[in-house]
């Protein structure tokens, strides 16, 4: 039996990508081309390996199998390939991230096109996920995560600023009206903005000032799934309707421009910053291995600024 290996990889396209004009787009190819190619390795292995409705495409039992199998063995058959590139002039080929949204909106920005700059001939592929996944069973180079959810046997890389925090924060309509909160316990209980994991775990709103830890369970009226409907809760937000509990960086630009004020900033949360994490037991691609050296570069130049800035004061 023989089976084309584009076959193959046109079928990992589509499972990941949920459809096969969505694959497409994301392979710079062509919906019909991706189905004949499913529909031919298919008929040549004799089972159907996607169920196809008009809404979505989802493997069958049988797809799930081959999609496990396939993914290490494709990842494979790229580092092979990728041999070739220690024998080029310049990098080149396809470095594929997971990153929590977070990352992606606060970290990347300032790494990415600077990186691409750099690194004409590398595509680089963002696949931004709150949930823990194995990034080398998804498909993905490497991923970027906190410390407490590290995968074990991995290499992990400081990325971006190095500490963090967690603030909470108003309008000034709504702080005008309700006085702003000196403790914690303070907190209007009803005008805390909820959110939760995709798995459905709810997240607490945690405090810290001179070693004492306090934690609260919002109970307000609006809940948001992290990601995309965190906006929401932003505007909410905006408009009065209470207090919202997010990362420093990702509310400062309504700092900035007033719409929002810091609240109980003696009491926020510090933590360490992300890491980009892969795994240290294959050979590393050329593009994450560029990547890597990147971000440590930056990294060296950092400090360096700051130890002349702080030799000049």
């Amino acid at each position: 039996m023989k089976i084309e290996l584009a076959d193959l990889e046109a079928f990992v396209a589509v499972a990941r990508a949920g459809g096969f004009r969505e694959a497409a787009r994301a392979a710079n190819s062509s919906a019909s081309g991706l189905s004949e190619a499913v529909r031919r390795l298919e008929a040549r292995l004799g089972v159907r390996l996607l169920h196809r409705t008009t809404r979505s495409v989802v493997p069958t039992e049988a797809g799930h199998g081959l999609l496990a199998r396939l993914t290490p063995a494709l990842s494979e058959i790229e580092l092979a390939l990728d041999v070739v590139n220690g024998f080029r002039d310049t990098v080149s080929g396809t470095l594929r991230l997971n990153v929590p949204i977070s990352a992606a909106r606060l970290v990347l920005p300032s790494i990415v096109p600077r990186f691409l700059a750099r690194y004409p001939d590398v595509r680089m592929e963002v696949i931004a996920d709150e949930s823990f996944v194995d990034v080398l069973a998804a498909g993905c180079d490497a991923g970027i995560r906190y410390e407490e959810r590290l995968e074990q046997d991995m290499i992990a890389v400081p990325i971006g600023p190095r500490i963090q925090r967690v603030a909470t924060a108003a309008s000034p309509d709504y702080l005008a009206r309700h006085g702003t909160p000196q403790h914690p316990h303070e907190l209007a209980p009803g005008a805390c903005m909820r959110a939760r994991f995709a798995s459905g775990a709810r997240i607490d709103w945690e405090f810290q000032r001179d070693g004492e830890i306090i934690t609260i369970e919002p109970k307000g009226q609006l809940l948001v799934q992290v990601g995309g409907a965190l906006d929401l809760a932003i505007d909410a937000v905006v408009q009065g309707l209470g207090v919202i509990y997010l990362y420093e960086d990702w509310l400062a630009p309504y700092f900035a421009n007033g719409k929002l004020q810091p609240v109980l900033e003696p009491w926020w949360l510090q933590f360490s910053g992300p890491y980009l994490y892969y795994s240290g037991r294959k050979l590393m691609p050329t593009p994450l291995r560029a990547f890597v050296d990147f971000i440590r570069e930056d990294a060296s130049t950092s400090r360096m600024d700051g130890l002349c800035h702080t030799s000049e004061k």
